[in-house]
């Protein structure tokens, strides 16, 4: 399946291209928005944990080559990615936390139940912990801790006593099978799809990195800069929410404190009070953009 950008038209026009603008990708995947980013004049820094995403996006990108850098690593280094390749500051900087359809649909990568796959779940291959450590080795209290706290399933603890009772659990179909068997959910929503996605945010330290690449990208925006997230599930946008809210504002001290003592001054200005969705055309027409967000922040003096 190719991938097809979410939010794009919104995404770029919440970045406010300008020609030789600097634009940073956080999350550059197939390369779709930063296309768009190149067609509309800008200069893109791509970065992506992921070398197989790298490998798409130079493909695609190679029209534009002489405007666009490509880099494989965590956005979770953003500052010193930026500083090395001489990308700062920047007109703005995007974050499209999605997964692709290509990592999805790839069977070696053990995203997805829908096909027989080892428990892998990594975004970056060269890292040593995947699911089946975490599925096969963790106590069944931290292995119930992830899955609630990851996965917002208030369930984890019979499904880690199941996944327990089941090892060693080799593969995507087997792990999804021990969850069903513990909670047995009738609807269109598979009972494992928490328990993926928790194990795949655990893998990938995935929030951890995004609350650290927040701060760096707010650093790296230069004034009337513009920050895009879009999000795909409620643990990442309420952390985007949170950070956006704060940084908004001016004073950071509890409300019964008589004189401001934090000495915070706002840095960012909201742009969306609230969140930016998929047209129901754009649904409709790909239906794995129904559960984006999309939030805008413009950096200020």
């Amino acid at each position: 399946m190719i991938h097809i950008p979410v939010l794009l038209n919104e995404a770029i026009e919440a970045l406010q291209v300008k020609p030789k603008g600097r634009y940073v990708d956080c999350t550059v995947g197939a390369g779709g928005h930063a296309a768009a980013v190149l067609e509309r004049g800008g200069q893109i820094l791509g970065i992506d944990i992921d070398p197989q995403a790298i490998e798409l996006a130079r493909e695609r990108l190679s029209p534009y080559e002489k405007r666009a850098i490509l880099i494989n690593d965590s956005f979770e280094n953003l500052a010193e990615i930026c500083s090395t390749s001489g990308f700062h500051p920047a007109k703005g900087v995007l974050f499209d936390l999605g997964m692709s359809s290509l990592q999805l649909d790839d069977t070696k990568r053990g995203f997805s139940f829908r096909h027989e796959a080892p428990l892998n779940m990594r975004f970056n291959p060269s890292q040593e912990l995947t699911a089946a450590t975490i599925v096969n080795t963790f106590p069944e209290k931290e292995l119930a801790g992830i899955i609630k706290r990851y996965g917002e399933e208030r369930r984890g603890g019979q499904i880690a006593r199941s996944i327990v009772a089941n090892r060693p659990l080799n593969t995507t179909l087997e792990l999804a099978a021990a969850v069903a068997s513990a909670v047995y959910i009738r609807g269109r929503i598979h009972p494992a799809t928490k328990t993926f996605q928790a194990l795949r945010i655990a893998v990938n330290q995935e929030l951890e990195r995004l609350k650290a690449a927040l701060q760096q990208a707010l650093n790296i925006l230069e004034v009337g800069g513009r920050l895009v997230v879009i999000s795909f599930h409620s643990l990442e946008d309420r952390l985007v929410k949170d950070y956006f809210r704060r940084e908004s504002q001016d004073c950071l001290c509890p409300p019964q404190t008589p004189v401001c003592i934090c000495g915070h001054h706002a840095t960012l200005k909201l742009i969306t009070k609230r969140v930016v969705t998929p047209s129901r055309a754009e649904v409709l027409a790909n239906p794995r953009s129904r559960s984006a967000k999309m939030r805008v922040a413009e950096r200020i003096q």
